[in-house]
C-alpha cells in the first residue's frame, strides 16, 4: 500500500500564499498544510484553516529567520547575537551550534509551545508539527520540539529525512547539490526515529519533495510519484502566488511557487497519483 500525505509549508506568511494554499486543497491534491505562528498574515490563516474543510493543519515552527513569540532574553541561543530580538538567519549556523551543543532544548521548548499554543487560541485544531528549513532534524531543537508537542497533545510530526531523494536527482538537473546536502544529514535518520518512538508521536516513513524545492515541474511530480515506495510518505511543497507581499519577504522561492501550484492543481497529477496506485491521505488518517 502507498500512502501520501501533500502538505504546503509556510501557510501565513503571506496573503498570496495562503490563497494558493488553499486553492491547491479545494481545487487540487494538497491534503495538509503547516501554519506560521509567527508570520505577518497569520490571522487570516487561521480564519482559512477551519474554513476549509478534510485537511490537516499543524504548526510549521519557526527556529530562524524571523521573529519569536516569548521574550528574546528567554532564549539567547536562539536569538542573534548583533541585536538580541531576532532568531539567527540561515540553516547552516544553526545546523553548527546544534551540532557542537550550543542550542538549548529547554529554550526551543519555550518558543515552540508559544508557537503551538497561538494557534490552538484561534481555534486551530493542530495536527501536527513540522519546521522551518527542516531544523527538527537536528538532536537538540528535536527534543525540544517533541517535548512541547506533547505537553501541547499533537500526536505527529514531519519525518524530515527523504531517502528516495537519488531518483529524483537524476530526473533533472540542478537538482544534485540538494541531493548531496540531504545526504549529508542521512546519517541523524536513526536518531530521529528513536526519539519520536520514545515520546509516543507517529511520523511517515519519510519525506519526498525536499530535494525538488523550487523545482518542481509535472514531469518531476511523475517521476517522484513513479518511484514513491510502499508505506506512508509526506509530499512537502510550497505553493504560492508572487505578489508584494512576497517581494518583501527573504525567501528563494518565489516564480516557483506559481509552478507548483499549477502542479498541484493539473488533473494529470491526479491522474499520475492514481496510475501509480497512491491513496491521498492528510496527518488526520497518519
Amino acid at each position: 500500500m502507498r500512502r501520501l500525505i501533500i502538505n504546503g509549508d509556510d501557510f501565513g506568511l503571506t496573503s498570496g500564499i495562503n490563497r494558493a494554499i488553499v486553492e491547491a486543497h479545494e481545487r487540487g491534491v494538497l491534503t495538509s498544510t503547516t501554519l506560521m505562528a509567527n508570520s505577518v498574515a497569520f490571522d487570516e490563516a487561521a480564519r482559512l484553516a477551519q474554513s476549509s474543510s478534510g485537511w490537516s493543519v499543524g504548526c510549521h515552527v519557526v527556529l530562524l529567520d524571523g521573529q519569536p513569540l516569548i521574550d528574546p532574553s528567554r532564549i539567547p541561543t536562539l536569538v542573534a547575537a548583533n541585536n538580541g530580538r531576532s532568531f539567527r538567519d540561515g540553516v547552516g549556523g544553526f545546523a553548527m551550534r546544534a551540532l557542537t551543543g550550543r542550542i538549548d532544548p529547554e529554550q526551543v521548548e519555550a518558543e515552540v509551545t508559544a508557537q503551538i499554543r497561538k494557534l490552538q487560541s484561534r481555534g486551530v485544531a493542530v495536527s501536527h508539527v513540522d519546521t522551518h528549513k527542516h531544523t527538527h532534524i537536528f538532536p537538540p531543537a528535536l527534543r525540544g520540539i517533541l517535548r512541547a508537542a506533547r505537553m501541547c497533545g499533537i500526536t505527529a510530526i514531519r519525518n524530515p529525512f527523504e531517502v528516495v531523494a537519488a531518483n529524483f536527482a537524476r530526473a533533472q538537473s540542478g537538482l544534485w547539490k540538494r541531493y548531496a546536502q540531504v545526504r549529508t544529514l542521512r546519517g541523524l535518520a536513526g536518531y530521529f526515529r528513536r526519539e519520536v518512538a520514545k515520546a509516543g508521536l507517529r511520523t511517515p516513513d519519510g519525506t519526498l519533495g525536499i530535494v525538488a524545492t523550487g523545482h518542481l515541474n509535472p514531469n518531476l511530480f511523475q517521476q517522484i510519484a513513479e518511484h514513491m515506495p510502499e508505506g506512508t510518505w509526506e509530499f512537502v511543497c510550497h505553493p504560492g502566488y508572487v505578489d508584494a507581499d512576497l517581494a518583501a519577504v527573504r525567501t528563494r522561492l518565489r516564480e516557483s511557487r506559481q509552478e507548483e501550484l499549477a502542479v498541484l492543481t493539473s488533473p494529470d497529477t491526479r491522474a499520475a497519483l492514481e496510475k501509480f496506485g497512491i491513496q491521498l491521505i492528510s496527518y488526520l488518517e497518519l
